[in-house]
């Protein structure tokens, strides 16, 4: 069973989520990916702990987003890496790169220089604000991207306004699987037509789709979307609901049957009439809800529940989500092989194949482990490997 991207190469240069995520999907599909990593300036991923070897060196974030990756240490600011980079992209022909507009051309390291030297070559650059507008050198993070998108101007409550998410949807959802599909999009391609292309990923552009449902209302012309106020967003009985324990379940029979059922378990017959947002003084129907709710323990609703089709479910941790039945047979969790010879479980690959399995071969490495078997198939021999060593290319003289 073949790899399904084993004739894919790619170099990584980047740090911290998005860009190691995307080429870690890459990875894990089959593509063989070498990450060009700084000798003098660790990636901040490194240095968060808890750690997977005893030296601080492998951080388990590491260890999770560089898996199946290979680790070449390379100091791009000194001049003569440029020529073992330009070695690189004959047989690396997709770029990832995470730097701000920019960095890469002072590097010497363009689309425009490297394509010359490798027409076919496919250049992702990923970013906060695109490579053009006004705000393309603005430093930024996931909730500034989510801020500046407008999500977060109706994500949130009346009384407290946005509310924090607790994952990183712009640099995964718009940064790393918007890379991902481009960089495909671009293989196909380039199957076609023998070229290569430059891809710009703006992470705030890419969370524009995401408002596909919520924009209606100010794209058409008929309102504003505020906290609150549409189905989705609290402005109906979808909704978290606190139980007498302190935990939570969450509702979402957005349609008729499941919001009558619903109705029916917790006796408020006189509800089912309307919909979910079509309940008289929504305050009213909430509070009554969360009032019968708040009066069992979270267990009790689930049992209650399940053999109800109502879109009643717990709100799990995540240890009682991948404690889960369902996420043991679904596979949710694998174990990698770790540098000191255990195993350590990270998150799988979540997508079924037919015909093919993802391979766990190694998780994320040391700094530069794989440089000098990187080298030698490259065609320098080990002469050569030393003279470049002596200038510092690698980090150490």
């Amino acid at each position: 069973m073949n790899p399904l991207l084993s004739q894919l190469k790619v170099l990584d240069f980047t740090t911290l989520l998005p860009g190691p995520f995307a080429t870690m999907m890459l990875a894990d599909l089959g593509a063989e990916v070498v990450r060009i990593e700084s000798p003098t300036r660790f990636d901040l991923l490194r240095l968060i702990p808890p750690y997977v070897d005893g030296q601080g060196t492998i951080s388990y974030g590491h260890a999770y987003l560089n898996r199946n990756k290979k680790s070449m240490a390379l100091d791009l600011k000194n001049k003569d890496s440029f020529s073992v980079v330009e070695r690189l992209i004959q047989q690396y022909d997709v770029i990832v790169e995470q730097f701000r507009p920019g960095v890469m051309d002072r590097l010497g390291l363009s689309y425009e220089r490297l394509s010359a030297s490798n027409p076919k070559l496919i250049y992702c650059s990923i970013t906060g604000y695109g490579q053009s507008g006004s705000w393309k050198f603005r430093a930024g993070h996931d909730i500034n991207y989510l801020s500046l998108s407008g999500i977060m101007s109706y994500s949130g409550r009346k009384e407290t306004g946005p509310n924090l998410m607790g994952i990183q949807i712009a640099d995964v959802g718009a940064g790393s699987y918007n890379a991902l599909v481009s960089i495909l999009a671009a293989v196909i391609n380039r199957m076609e037509s023998g070229e290569g292309q430059y891809i710009d990923v703006s992470m705030t552009d890419g969370l524009f789709p995401y408002q596909a449902m919520s924009s209606v209302m100010e794209l058409s012309g008929q309102g504003s979307i505020g906290y609150e106020t549409e189905m989705l967003n609290g402005g109906s009985l979808y909704d978290f609901y606190e139980t007498s324990d302190g935990k939570y379940i969450s509702f979402g029979g957005i349609e008729p049957q499941f919001f009558n059922n619903f109705c029916t378990v917790l006796g408020l017959d006189d509800l089912k009439s309307g919909g979910i947002d079509q309940v008289g003084n929504l305050e009213e129907a909430k509070k009554r809800v969360s009032d019968i709710i708040r009066s069992k323990p979270r267990d009790y609703w689930v049992e209650k529940f399940q053999k109800e089709d109502a879109c009643v479910e717990p709100v799990l941790s995540f240890k009682e989500a991948v404690d889960s039945d369902q996420a043991k047979e679904r596979g949710v969790l694998v174990d990698i092989p770790a540098p000191d010879g255990k195993d350590i479980t990270q998150i799988a690959y979540p997508v079924k194949f037919s015909n093919f399995t993802p391979e766990y071969k190694r998780c994320g490495c040391k700094l530069g482990e794989d440089t000098m078997e990187i080298m030698e198939s490259l065609g320098y021999d080990r002469a050569e490997i030393e003279k470049i060593k002596e200038k510092g290319v690698f980090g150490d003289k």
